[in-house]
């Protein structure tokens, strides 16, 4: 059976999500011998930036959500109201950018593969842990639990989707195989989607910003048959993570080197360094100014 990683990049004014997904297709690549695909409306830029995007990326697929951008080239199209968000880089600088995150739920459909890893732009891959999702017998695989590098701060937020709701899934990182169930499973994720304001209501988040790991939580839940389930099983390792409060400072081959935020003191830091697990970087732009660094941009 075929076997790849699905990728979604779609900019906005200031976040280059293609140069990240360009980034983790060549460590993919690298680390784990696995084809990416990314999905994109971005594609001009990804063309007239990287001329070996066709030796890094497996396939390129073209997506838009105005009829008016249509194409020959453009292989799916739908409508979409994007959401907006604060953007950090470090506890000072902030950001209010679009958020365009609408286009997960749509995995199943676009994939061109049998067996798909779906990553978050922002992971960096820095061993082959994820290989052995491709080795085990079971068709749904997502992280339930991640683990923050900063250790002293309170997000119990990825604990439950609300205080009186669901358990929270993060969607940052996702294994499926293309099944019938996993089939219904993306259908129902595309019609919570499609109908958020219900949803996010009934399930009481109450939140203005679409998420899809809420999303995702919600149709694990339902899928369970509204109670606790086996319907989505752990993926291998461990999720770590540093927010976008954190800069990370410097990348070396498997080695990070980060900047946590201190607790209580907004504007300063306490240096650590981070050695051969994946690590999701929260924040955009340092994520962003290390590739470059990288890269040699």
């Amino acid at each position: 059976m075929s076997k790849g990683i699905l990728v979604f990049a779609r900019n906005n004014s200031e976040i280059d999500y293609v140069k990240q997904a360009y980034f983790l297709a060549k460590q993919a690549k690298l680390i784990l011998d696995l084809p990416v695909t990314v999905v994109t409306d971005s594609v001009a830029h990804l063309k007239n930036t990287y001329t070996d995007y066709d030796e890094v990326f497996d396939k390129v697929i073209t997506i838009v959500w105005n009829e008016s951008d249509l194409t020959e080239d453009t292989t799916f199209s739908r409508t979409e109201n994007h959401s907006a968000k604060i953007y950090f880089d470090g506890t000072i600088s902030r950001k209010r950018l679009q958020f365009k995150n609408e286009t997960r739920t749509l995995a199943y459909d676009l994939s061109p593969y049998d067996e798909t890893l779906i990553l978050d732009t922002d992971i960096v891959i820095a061993n082959d842990t994820y290989n052995q999702c491709f080795k085990q017998e079971h068709d749904f695989l997502i992280y339930q639990k991640a683990y923050d590098l900063a250790g002293f701060r309170d997000y119990s937020e990825f604990d439950f989707i609300s205080d009186t709701s669901v358990e929270f899934y993060w969607a940052t990182c996702v294994f499926f195989r293309k099944t019938k169930t996993n089939k219904i499973f993306f259908n129902l994720l595309q019609h919570i989607q499609d109908n958020w304001r219900h949803y996010n209501s009934i399930f009481q988040i109450n939140r203005s910003v679409y998420r899809n790991d809420h999303a995702f939580s919600i149709a694990i839940h339902i899928m369970n048959g509204y109670q606790s389930g086996d319907f989505a099983k752990p993926m291998p390792g461990k999720l770590f993570y540093i927010t976008d409060k954190d800069i990370l400072q410097r990348l070396s081959n498997d080695e990070f080197f980060v900047l946590i935020e201190k607790e209580d003191y907004a504007g300063e830091y306490t240096p650590i360094k981070f050695k051969g697990n994946n690590l999701h970087v929260m924040n955009k732009y340092s994520l962003n100014r290390c590739i470059d660094e990288v890269l040699n941009v």
